[in-house]
């Protein structure tokens, strides 16, 4: 039976053989944030910021990034994504980043979905960050996964 793990016996990082395994509906949801000044919110909200409308841009930039991971992450597989939503909402003192991945396939998608939100969170910094230096991205993490031989995982 072959292990996962990213090593081969040498112990030389290599791509998982994921052949044998039986391909199934994957979902993945990962969430972050990135915290900012109220001002710097309310330049977003109110479509102000110089550099065009920050929330379209980043919602874009997540679902775009979430399809190109396995040229981000190293002996991360292609898939062949079926659905990518990236949700943003404007919360008291961050924008809250939600990235909700759907694959059928013989792995799973919590690498795209964290990427999603990696790189909205930084869409978003890049594109105030003339106004606010000292903003934050917080709490990158997967909080849902479901499908595959691994079984569901939830956590908020």
């Amino acid at each position: 039976m072959s292990r996962l793990t990213h090593t081969d016996e040498a112990g030389a990082a290599r791509m998982v053989d994921v052949s044998a395994k039986d391909e199934s509906v994957r979902e993945a949801v990962a969430r972050g944030r990135v915290v900012m000044r109220a001002e710097t919110l309310a330049l977003i909200s109110q479509n102000k910021a110089e550099k065009g409308d920050v929330l379209a841009a980043a919602r874009l930039a997540g679902i775009m990034a979430a399809k190109r991971t396995a040229e981000l992450i190293p002996l991360c597989h292609p898939l062949p994504l079926s659905a990518v939503a990236v949700e943003l909402a404007l919360g008291d003192e961050a924008v809250e980043i939600t990235a909700t991945v759907r694959t059928t396939g013989r792995t799973g998608v919590e690498m795209e979905a964290l990427t999603a939100v990696s790189i909205a969170a930084l869409t978003i910094y890049d594109m105030v960050k003339a106004v606010d230096r000292g903003m934050r991205i917080e709490a990158v993490r997967v909080v849902r996964k479901s499908g595959g031989k691994s079984g569901d995982f939830a956590q908020d």
